[in-house]
């Protein structure tokens, strides 16, 4: 199997031309060619071959020095880190590593690009699926070697939830066997609906603090998982592996599953349900309706809420003068967005001791929840657990929580525009990002991003340069990588949205050359079939 892609060649360039360090005869041409992959050299394409025995150099010393400065004490290039997502089964159900000379290949054309590192997840569902405290790291320690000889470093992300079931999820990881096992005779442990329907993305956070799973609560769970993980990899923590990225909900957010897809639940721009009827949420709220002098508030949730895909006019809660903006709808708003509050802080609390001192940074994910976002309520915000509305700012108490424990702010949606977005949704990404970048400084929190969906346009890349510049990100992780990173016109915008991130915002032209596509031809061969040494291939 080969994979041809049609692509610039500037990016494969072995000097900066624009380093000091170099001389003005020192510079290459405007165009480097390399050797036409055998047999497929013909008058009218041109397939340039990367081989995997010879990783291409692209960068002065200079620039190499300071590629990786978001990690570390090493010093700071002036732009934002970049990192790519890999993909979702990078490492899959059976804990192998998916098409692994075809992941070398693949970083070693990302590093020639000027990106920084990578991110994967790390399936709780793949690593303790065998039974309670057996780990099996393997697979991820094979990756965390691939990536160190590569250049690169590494986001991992502690992946409590299951892959499966919304936006971009392209296999099924669900939970630990075990942990299902338990869930089928306490369906209680799962998020559940006021229709009664239960999600298996995430452990309930009302049962944060009971031992539900074989004796241990789900933080010492999740603890113990961290503390397996920090031992296995302790050398490579704050050179290689720079920073952990701890889930907290579904997709790996700290929110409540509000916007179920699977099934055909919700669709865009519903403002979803919340999730607060397992027995352990409703146990909870009839305390705190207690303690507040109102029993009857904790009976349940709002009975005027609407569902997963209405709008808010549609709703007695979430239209414009709702109840969400009663005495009782404050209560019921700050119990559900309260108890999201304590879950990720318990959890990265236990995140903060098991890596304390590693070098390794912290972090936590945030959903960017744009739509509705122009009306009075902000309902979807809502019934994901962020308070926040025309009168009441939900992303500050976040941002403190973070600023606590240490943690960075990663936030998604950077890449949108408003003017972009369907008019009846009532959206507006860039005024959430910038609440949140408000909220981020506010609480003296280092603020990183995300784009939400897959974009490979000026459009997308110029917004989150913009942003990256505007609000000072610590780091970018793009998603996501795939075959279609690797198309030609979608690397040669990755590749400028690199530099331009690298350069401070600066978007460079490219070079001349660059305006006539050339194939860029990365294969491997089938071991079994040629004794030649196998060509590395672009992870599809």
């Amino acid at each position: 199997m080969a994979l041809t892609l049609r692509s610039s060649t500037s990016f494969l360039s072995p000097l900066d031309p624009s380093s000091k360090l170099h001389k003005a005869e020192d510079a290459p041409p405007s165009c480097v060619s390399l050797p036409l992959a055998p047999g497929r050299a013909t008058a009218t394409t041109r397939r340039l071959r990367l081989a995997r025995a010879a990783p291409v150099e692209h960068a002065s010393a200079a620039r190499e020095a300071m590629l990786h400065g978001g990690g570390g004490g090493g010093g700071r290039r002036r732009g934002t880190p970049v990192y790519v997502m890999l993909p979702l089964d990078t490492v899959g159900p059976g804990g192998q590593l998916s098409r692994a000379r075809t992941l070398a290949a693949s970083l070693m054309a990302l590093r020639s690009a000027g990106v920084d590192g990578v991110m994967v997840d790390v399936w709780w569902g793949v690593v303790e699926g065998k039974g309670p405290g057996r780990y099996d790291w393997e697979a991820y320690a094979e990756l965390v070697r691939m990536v160190e000889r590569a250049g690169l470093r590494l986001q991992m992300v502690m992946s409590f939830h299951q892959c499966g079931g919304n936006v971009g999820d392209s296999c099924n990881i669900p939970l630990p066997g075990w942990v299902l096992e338990e869930v089928s005779s306490n369906p209680d442990m799962v998020y559940t609906d006021r229709s009664g329907r239960r999600n298996p993305e995430y452990i309930s956070l009302g049962g944060d603090a009971l031992p539900v799973l074989k004796g241990r609560t789900p933080i010492q769970v999740y603890s113990d998982y961290m503390r397996s993980f920090r031992d296995r990899f302790r050398d490579y923590l704050g050179n290689v592996i720079m920073e952990i990225q701890v889930g907290l909900g579904p997709c790996g957010e700290l929110r409540y599953p509000s916007y179920p897809e699977a099934k055909g639940t919700w669709r865009f721009p519903g403002i979803g349900e919340f999730q607060c009827y397992d027995k352990y949420m409703r146990a909870s709220l009839q305390a705190a309706a207690q303690a507040a002098g109102h029993e009857e508030w904790g009976r349940s949730g709002p009975h005027d809420a609407g569902e997963y895909r209405q709008f808010p006019e549609e709703t007695g809660f979430f239209r414009r003068d709702g109840t969400w903006s009663t005495e009782y709808g404050r209560f019921f708003l700050e119990w559900y967005s309260g108890m999201l509050l304590e879950h990720g802080d318990r959890v990265l609390a236990a995140a903060e001791a098991v890596f304390r001192g590693t070098g390794a940074t912290i972090s936590a994910k945030v959903a960017g929840i744009h739509w509705h976002y122009r009306t009075r309520s902000h309902a979807a915000e809502l019934t994901a657990g962020y308070y926040n509305t025309r009168h009441h700012d939900g992303y500050a108490p976040i941002a403190l929580m973070l600023a606590k424990r240490g943690a960075v702010l990663n936030f998604t949606c950077m890449e949108m525009r408003d003017e972009q977005q369907p008019e009846h949704a009532n959206c507006s990404p860039q005024l959430l990002v910038q609440q949140v970048r408000t909220a981020a400084r506010a609480a003296r929190v280092e603020l990183a991003g995300e784009n939400a969906l897959e974009r490979y346009d000026e459009s997308a890349f110029s917004q989150v340069v913009g942003t990256a510049g505007g609000a000072g990100l610590s780091a970018f992780t793009y998603l996501r990588m795939n075959k279609n990173l690797f198309d030609a016109d979608n690397w040669r915008q990755f590749v400028s949205f690199v530099k331009a991130m690298a350069d401070g915002g600066e978007r460079a032209a490219l070079p001349s050359c660059d305006t006539e596509p050339s194939d860029l031809y990365v294969g491997f061969l089938d071991a079994a079939k040629e004794k030649r040494t196998p060509e590395a291939a672009v992870a599809l």
